[in-house]
């Protein structure tokens, strides 16, 4: 079978404002405004700032704004990211009590729907390594890998029990 191809979307951070320190209490718009969203495997977000940066971190990091080990850094003014595999993004801001005030994001990246299943019906978690520390890469993924996928046939027997199931409640009540 040949991979279906997936269309890919950009998404402008900030809108006009862009990437920007926010202003008064309004320290979580940024993950409010990537809850909004909907972001997949090959979509890219577009950073434009001035005199500041783009890390992306871990989640340690991000929840404590520490820009001194980034994964990635990016100080263009006019930065785009896209994102290579499903899993949680870190974005904070390279101006720490920029960070502190809000200026950092968590993104949730999905698998595209229109890409096609693995071929194993699941994926199973990994065991933890003996002496793992618990601490990652910070690409932090979902614990289970890829969703599974159900066959044709799976899905006719099940369809089947269920209705059967649903038919006999429905004799039961109306001749009861």
């Amino acid at each position: 079978m040949a991979p279906i191809l997936a269309s890919s979307y950009q998404f402008e951070v900030g809108g006009e404002r862009g990437w920007a320190e926010p202003a008064g209490n309004d320290s979580e718009a940024y993950n409010d405004w990537a809850a909004k969203n909907r972001f997949h495997v090959g979509d890219s977000v577009n950073f434009k700032y001035q005199k500041d940066s783009v890390l992306v971190v871990n989640k340690e990091d991000y929840e404590n704004c520490v820009t001194l080990n980034p994964i990635s850094k990016f100080d263009d003014g006019d930065t785009f990211f896209e994102f290579d595999h499903y899993g949680f993004f870190y974005f904070i801001s390279g101006q720490p009590r920029h960070c502190k005030s809000g200026q950092k994001m968590i993104i949730r990246v999905m698998v595209h729907p229109e890409v096609e299943p693995p071929q194993s019906r699941t994926t199973a978690p990994s065991p933890k390594a003996e002496g793992d520390s618990g601490h990652h890469d910070g690409w932090d993924t979902f614990e289970t890998g890829p969703p599974g996928f159900i066959s044709g046939s799976e899905l006719s027997v099940a369809s089947c029990f269920v209705t059967g199931v649903v038919a006999m409640f429905v004799i039961v009540c109306v001749f009861m």
